[in-house]
């Protein structure tokens, strides 16, 4: 069953390679969804797909590449765009 959840990721997370990781490893993880910069520093990340295909992929944001640090992440769940793919928004 396919579900939605928005993430609200902060810490060391902006100019970091950390939106390029996000669409690689949702690539990874079979997720749809979009990530996006925010004003204060943090990141958004908006995932679609099983609740065990979002649950890895957050696993992994939540280690982050190797220049990120993950301090917190703020999760929701919404209603599923039916996107088909992973992209970063700008």
């Amino acid at each position: 069953m396919k579900q939605a959840k928005d993430f609200i990721i902060s810490g060391n997370v902006q100019g970091v390679g950390f939106r390029y990781f996000a669409q690689l490893t949702a690539a990874d993880h079979h997720v749809a969804g979009w990530v996006q910069n925010l004003e204060n520093g943090s990141v958004i990340v908006h995932a679609e797909g099983t609740a065990e295909q979002i649950n890895s992929f957050i696993a992994a944001l939540k280690r982050g590449n190797r220049f990120a640090k993950v301090h917190h992440v703020q999760e929701k769940s919404v209603p599923a765009q039916q996107l088909h793919s992973f992209h970063i928004k700008y």
